[in-house]
């Protein structure tokens, strides 16, 4: 059972973490936010290490992993917390951060031998539109004025988590999960110390919301949301997370409609619906050739 809704699971708690973002950003500068958060994952994998008797990666793989850290945390959280604090609706931060795996699949087209199928080029084709169809629309921005470095931000995210991504891929495979995310956290705190100390003020509103949505973004997010990705794996699930990956922006969206009446028009919604399809037709795994068998009788 918990086999079949975890991919589903997953995504809905991931979708929150942008909602988490809006929650507490009124009571923390972004990058203070996202220190405090980091420091926080740090003592629960530290206790996660204890507990599971993981050893930590050493070496290239320590290094490596740091460097996954900084471009999928530190430049993804880092750029997705700072457009949010500068008024962008949490389910269009969620939509663009979201052309992920699209961005990806050009850039394996542009610096690879690899090509697009046509379902792909489909896809490509479906996602300009959606998102052309999205920002024509009439969206509920929190705050005017700081649109363009909003958007500027969310570009840095998306290729935080698209470069950080394929790093991932290519240099630290076989890296156990639990240490390799200790050491993103770590290098990725490292970064953010240097970030508030630099340019903000640190001052936190400790309030009743503020430390339950920090808790939400440690526990729900950075360690049940983890826990399932290990379920997932160790169980073969870990591809349906890729396939329903899709529904993050709209779920986003929807989480973002009922916590804050975040408000899509007509052109926004078809947006979504013509991204999400875009995202699911780039990643959707391409049919298996079919071996025909021909059956000799004998007589």
């Amino acid at each position: 059972m918990l086999a079949r809704i975890a991919p589903y699971l997953f995504v809905v708690l991931w979708s929150s973490g942008f909602i988490g973002a809006r929650f507490g950003l009124p009571f923390a500068e972004p990058a203070t936010f996202l220190l405090l958060r980091m420091l926080a994952n740090l003592v629960v994998f530290a206790v996660l290490l204890k507990l599971l008797k993981v050893s930590l990666p050493k070496g290239k793989m320590l290094w490596h992993s740091m460097m996954v850290g900084v471009l999928i945390h530190g430049f993804y959280l880092g750029g997705t917390y700072k457009a949010i604090s500068l008024g962008m609706p949490a389910g269009l931060c969620s939509l663009l951060v979201g052309l992920q795996p699209i961005l990806t699949a050009v850039l394996l087209v542009m610096f690879s031998r690899e090509s697009l199928r046509l379902t792909q080029w489909l896809g490509l084709a479906l996602g300009f539109v959606g998102i052309g169809l999205v920002l024509q629309g009439n969206m509920s921005w929190q705050q005017e004025g700081a649109r363009a470095w909003a958007y500027a931000f969310t570009v840095l995210a998306l290729l935080g988590i698209t470069l950080g991504t394929l790093y991932q891929k290519r240099f630290c495979q076989g890296v156990d999960l639990i240490g390799g995310t200790f050491w993103q956290y770590t290098a990725t705190a490292g970064l953010l110390a240097v970030v508030a100390v630099s340019t903000e003020t640190m001052v936190v509103d400790w309030n009743s919301q503020f430390v339950f949505t920090l808790a939400w973004l440690v526990f729900v997010l950075s360690l049940v949301a983890i826990l399932l990705l290990l379920y997932m794996v160790k169980h073969g699930e870990s591809a349906k997370v890729a396939s329903v990956f899709y529904l993050v922006p709209p779920m986003t969206a929807f989480q973002a409609w009922l916590a804050f009446g975040e408000q899509f028009d007509a052109f926004g919604v078809i947006g979504f619906v013509m991204a999400a399809m875009a995202v699911y037709l780039m990643m959707r795994p391409a049919p298996k050739a079919k071996v025909i068998c021909n059956t000799v009788s004998e007589n």
